[in-house]
Order: C-alpha cells, then structure tokens, then sequence
C-alpha cells in the first residue's frame, strides 16, 4: 500500500510467470561493467588465454571514460601495463592533453578513448555485450553459476567459472547475495552524482586548470551573471583537439545508486543547470562565443555497494601508507569527498585524512561470500574515506587488469579467487610496469 494525498491506496499485486531458460553460452570469465576496471580485466584475462564476456549497458565500453565523459585520468603516476598502452595509443595520435606533468594527470579525446578500446578488445577476441543488463544471479552456497541479462533479444543466461564485478555499484555482488557497506558511516549519505559537458567557445585568454585558483575564478564568473553552481568549485580544463573543453560545475545531492528515480531526477536537473550556466556565461565580456556541445549519456555516481571482501581497506592504511604482500598498485591519490549536501561550501573535503601512498591488496578485490567473484573499480571491499581516494580511474584499471591475471589462475589451477596467491599477482604487475 502507499499513500497519496491522505488516501490510501493499494497497489495490485503481479505474479509473474515461472521461466525456464536455456543456456545462451558458457564463458571462461564474465564481466559485468566495461568502464576502467571492466576493460582493463577483460583485457587481462583475455591475454591469460581465457573465453571473456564484456557485458555493458550502455552503447559503448570505457564506462565514465567515455559514455560518462569525465575527459580526466588520474592517479597514473606510477602505473603501468594496460593503462600505459591505453596512453600511449591516445597518445600516438594526438588524442592527449597533459595538463599536469609531474603527476602524469592528462585529458583526453572521448571518441578516440570509445574507438582504442574497442580495437584493443577486438584484437584479443572478447565477446563484447552492448546495452545489456545483468538483471539476477544464479548461484548456489559459494558459487556464482550463471548471470540473467536482459536486452532487445530478451532474456538471456550466460554461465562462467568466474565471474567480475565491474559495475561500480557492486550490482552484481549484491544480486549474488553479498553483504555490502554503502555511504557515510554515520549519516549514510553517499556523495553527489555529476552529469558532465563539453563546452567551446572559451576565451582564449582564460587560463582554466585544475587548480583551486581557477576554480574559484570561474564560480566568481558565475556568480556575477546571477549563477550560484551546486558544485562550489566549478571546474574547465582543456581537451586535445580544437577549443574544446569539460564542464564539470554541478552536484546532485542525495542521489541513491539504487534508485532509477533518483538517478533520473539527478539527470535532469543536472543538464537544465548546465544549460542555464551556459546561457548566463554568454552574458559576460569575451564569453558570447560559449557554447555548449554535449553533455554525458550517463551522469557519474561517485558511490555505491562497497562489497565485503577478503580485507577491507580503511582510514588507517590510507592514512598510514600501509604496503602488502598481495598489493596489486600503489595509491597516491587525496581523500576527495564530495559535499555531502549542499549545506557545505567548499566543494570537496579530505576530512583531515592526510594519505600517504597505500598498496590495494588483492584480497579487497575478492568477495568474502562468493568463491568465484571479484570486484574491481570503485566497488571494491573499503571503507567510506578509502574510497574517496581509490576510487579514481587509474586505480580501477589496475585493479581490473590485476584481478583478469587472477581469473586466469584459478581457472588454470582449478581453484577458487580467495586460493589464488595474492603474491603472484602483485608479482605480475610489478613486471607489467607497476611501482609497487
């Protein structure tokens, strides 16, 4: 029942009918997600020899690289392997624009991003799943057996002997049963959602970068044509090609992972605010050229299901720079909170964690209820301050490139994920190119 302007109404009850389901396929491995961490396993484990499945929902792989259109990586220093392919072939063709040499932070071209990868996984003959979703699992005790999806040519079951989670919400992990933290530890709000935007028209002589300075520089242009910006530290920094820049101004407060109506209201409102930036920044001196090119197929969730893994990474290590035996990367990046609600202006806060560079251990990349599932990306077993700094996109490369070695182990020793040795893999990334 629910109610609705004092009245109480009830809603009918559908019993939905029994399915039976043939198999469509069986895999050596299934990733469900193919953002960062979804692209570098299925990469990983395809190399390992394996039969891969690379299931994602939107209409193209890379996840918030490309359909998100964040036009950032960060947190790259000192990571090698597949991601420093994925550099240098933007690189080799001018698909890059560094905008922090020290710290290897660079922007980059999205439809070049969306074209490498797909090649990269063309080549190593992954099945790739475009819109599909992966709506249940089937599984029994300890192990996954088979995931449900859903799209244009129905339902469908695929079987796998190990199965990744690279959903960023930890969709799968929590279809399969998994316990799961979410949110702040007191309050449970999760940070705020972003829609990015590409933008031209920028006046040249604007300098915008990722620094604070020219954040607050551009709030304050905001502010003097009427706009006060949900995101307090309003963000422009230049991509590759032509006077092309993301617009990355908004927050959308108390938006739930797990909520289509929320996530959708979130959308909305975010693109109609952007627009009005746009409109109002034309208003200004040198700015009437400014315009607005796209903005994001899908809007960015910084938080979701952190599934309960083999080690949970905390405050402490990050804050400790605590190294392990199994650490498949090492971390260098902030605590990046997000405001948690529009009541806080400065934007973003580390809550006086100071990070020293950390080790990822594999075990936080391996469910603690489920012998056959990983989870690599922003899903991964930590608690809510870690991660707000390993939650950026080189690290969830490394994770997903770490964990398809991994998957490649068990299904060669017939063991499950939480057997493997966890120093053989960070043994792997070590000569993949890693500084750990």
């Amino acid at each position: 029942m629910r109610e609705a302007k004092g009245m109480v109404i009830t809603m009918k009850k559908y019993i939905l009918p029994e399915r039976s389901i043939y198999e469509t396929a069986h895999y050596d491995v299934i990733i469900a997600g193919s953002g960062p961490a979804g692209v570098c396993a299925a990469l990983s484990a395809a190399r390992s020899g394996l039969k891969v499945l690379l299931i994602e929902k939107m209409g193209c792989i890379g996840g918030h690289w490309t359909s998100g259109m964040l036009c950032l990586v960060l947190d790259k220093l000192g990571k090698g392997g597949i991601l420093k392919e994925i550099t240098s072939k933007l690189s080799d063709i001018h698909a890059i624009n560094i905008l922090n040499a020290q710290e290897e932070i660079f922007s980059y071209d999205v439809e070049a991003m969306k074209v490498i990868l797909e090649e990269m996984c063309m080549t190593e003959n992954i099945d790739i799943l475009l819109h599909t979703r992966v709506t249940e699992a089937i599984y029994q005790g300890r192990m996954i057996q088979a995931v449900v999806t859903e799209n244009n040519s129905g339902t469908q079951v695929f079987s796998a002997e190990v199965f990744i989670d690279c959903t960023g919400n930890g969709d799968l992990g929590a279809y399969a049963g998994c316990s799961f933290d979410s949110g702040h530890p007191f309050s449970g709000k999760q940070q705020p959602a972003t829609l990015e935007a590409i933008v031209s028209g920028v006046p040249p002589e604007m300098n915008f970068c990722l620094d604070e300075r020219t954040k607050i520089k551009l709030r304050e242009l905001m502010e003097s044509v009427g706009i006060q910006p949900s995101y307090k530290m309003p963000t422009l920094f230049k991509l590759p090609k032509g006077n092309l820049w993301c617009f990355h101004v908004n927050h959308q407060y108390g938006t739930r992972h797990d909520s289509a109506w929320e996530i959708t209201k979130a959308t909305v409102e975010a693109r109609k605010e952007i627009f009005d930036m746009v409109k109002a920044l034309r208003r200004l001196p040198s700015w009437e050229k400014l315009t607005l090119v796209c903005t994001a197929e899908s809007i960015g969730i910084r938080e979701g299901r952190r599934i309960h893994g083999l080690y949970s990474i905390g405050r402490e290590d990050i804050a400790c720079g605590t190294r392990f035996e199994d650490g498949i990367c090492t971390v260098r990046f902030a605590v990046d909170i997000h405001s948690l609600d529009a009541t806080y202006g400065g934007g973003y806060e580390n809550a006086d964690i100071h990070v020293k560079p950390y080790h990822i251990p594999y075990r936080s990349l391996v469910a603690a209820e489920m012998n056959n599932l990983g989870m690599a990306g922003r899903c991964i077993s930590g608690d809510f301050y870690a991660h707000a700094s390993y939650r950026v996109t080189a690290n969830c490369a490394a994770m997903g490139e770490a964990l398809g070695y991994a998957a490649g182990l068990a299904i060669k020793y017939g063991i499950g994920l939480h057997q493997v040795d966890g120093k053989e893999i960070s043994e792997y990334m070590i000569k993949a190119g890693y500084d750990i």
